[in-house]
Formats: C-alpha cells, structure tokens, sequence
C-alpha cells in the first residue's frame, strides 16, 4: 500500500462512520478507503507513544512524560475548523466534566493538540480554548511542529490531509493509559460520556489500581457501583447492590437460624429409650 504523507496535497474525506475495518496496515491508507483508515487507526491500540515535547497555550514546555503515572485523554483538531472540531471537543468537555465528578479531576489529564501547525500557536490554542469554554485544571491546550505533529500522528494512528475546507481527518479522540500506551479509540464527533468515562474507569479503578486498603477498597466499591444516569448527564452510586446484598444476607442468615433452631432442638429432645423403665 503507498503510504502518503499526512501533509500531502490528497482532498479527503476521513469521517468515521463505522467499526473495525479489515486487517491493518502500518502505512497511512488510501484516504479514500474509509475501511482501512479505521483498521490504520485499531492497530495504533497496545503501541507506546512517545514523550513528545509541545507548547501549551501560555508558551511553556510540556513533554508527554509529564502526564505519565495516570490516564490521558488526547484529541487533535485544528482551530481553524467550524463544523467537526468544535463538536468534539464540547462532546469530550461534557464527558470530561462528568468523569470529573464521578473520578476526581487529580485521576487523568486530558491534552488538545493542534495539528495545524502554520496556524495553531499558543495564542490560538488559548484562544481556541476560551471559545470552547473550557477552564479545567486537568485539560491542557497544545502546539507543536510538523515533525512532532507528524511522529504523534504516527503513533496514535492518526490521519488528516489538507483539504478546501481546511483539512480532513480522523474524528478520533484517544485514550492513553498511565504508562502512555494506546488503550481506546473513540470515534465521531458527537460521543455520549459512558464513551470516555468507562475506559477511564477501567483504567483509574481496573487492572492497574490494586485495593491496598480499606479506603482504596470503598473507593474501588464506589467507582464499580457508580452507573451513568443519562436523564441527568451525570455518574451516580447505584445503591441497588448493595440492598439486593442486604437483602441477600438476610436471607441467608434467616435459613441459618432455622438450620440452627432445628439442630439445637434435636440436641434437646429425650432419647425414648431412656424414658422406659429399667429391669431388674
């Protein structure tokens, strides 16, 4: 398959509209070919990615690696756009809000990272952020140069080319598990929270977060039990389990008593043969 630089001159139409695509390539696909470009994107999922250096949006250094040790959501757009981006990032700012309600904001990090690099500057991405609304301690804004943008794009499994309206590209966000390696994709531009948040919880309260104690045992208690509750657009404690295990105890412990009652009187009761009179 020929591989095409992301910044080659190819008008595309990379909307993601469907599931896994056939087997993946480790070449950028056609982009015309929206199967494969989902199957380039899949098999980004168990790859590392590097501890890339970028600007935030008040101009200072920020490296990937700084965000190792806990969950990273990443998405990239161009400031640029009108239509798709800004609808991404208000779904992941909506998700986002909610995964800090239902995990703590000190929990993940989440980076936006322009990849329009003629035009998304610091000042942009910051300016870009505002329009968005956005003021959360853990969403980061970035910028970067074409050779970084390139490199993460790689890694991530990421494709855009330029295009009249700008660029086309994967509507993609990306989550990154503590140790920086690939762990979910999620595609479209408009994404229900459950999206974000679940693979997060997986990640925050799964496999890599061992109960120690007891606090870290409630907590894992609390995060298993916390159900999305859409009329509300919030996470909230499902205390459902915990009466139906109640009610299970109780239950049990009632069949206890009887087991025990019905034991103990049998303990009691005389033996008739020592109730006949003895011979002389």
């Amino acid at each position: 398959m020929q591989r095409y630089s992301a910044r080659s001159p190819i008008g595309a139409v990379l909307l993601c509209l469907g599931l896994l695509g056939p087997a993946a390539a480790d070449e950028a696909p056609n982009p015309f070919d929206e199967r494969a470009a989902l199957a380039y994107s899949q098999a980004a999922i168990g790859r590392s990615v590097s501890p890339h250096v970028f600007l935030d949006d008040a101009g200072q250094r920020v490296s990937l690696g700084d965000f190792r040790g806990r969950p990273l959501v990443l998405n990239l757009v161009f400031t640029a756009c009108s239509t798709t981006c800004p609808v991404i990032v208000q779904s992941l700012h909506r998700s986002v809000q909610i995964a800090n309600g239902a995990l703590g904001p000190d929990a993940f990090s989440v980076v936006t990272i322009g990849f329009d690099t003629d035009r998304d500057t610091p000042e942009q991405m910051r300016a870009f952020r505002a329009s968005q609304g956005v003021r959360m301690p853990n969403w980061s804004f970035l910028s970067a140069d074409e050779a970084t943008i390139e490199a993460l794009s790689a890694e991530v499994g990421f494709i855009y080319f330029p295009s009249p309206r700008g660029f086309d590209h994967l509507t993609t966000t990306t989550i990154l598990d503590a140790e920086g390696t690939v762990f979910r994709h999620v595609y479209g531009d408009a994404f229900e929270p459950p999206a974000v948040v679940e693979p997060l919880k997986d990640l925050v309260w799964g496999r890599f977060s061992p109960v120690a104690d007891l606090e870290g045992a409630w907590n894992r208690i609390r995060l298993l039990c916390t159900l999305y509750d859409p009329k509300n657009d919030r996470y909230r404690f499902d205390y459902g389990i915990f009466i139906g295990l109640i009610a299970g105890i109780i239950c049990l412990g009632g069949i206890a008593v009887v087991l025990a009652r019905a034991w103990l009187a049998t303990r009691r009761r005389p033996d008739p043969a020592s109730a006949l009179p003895a011979r002389r």
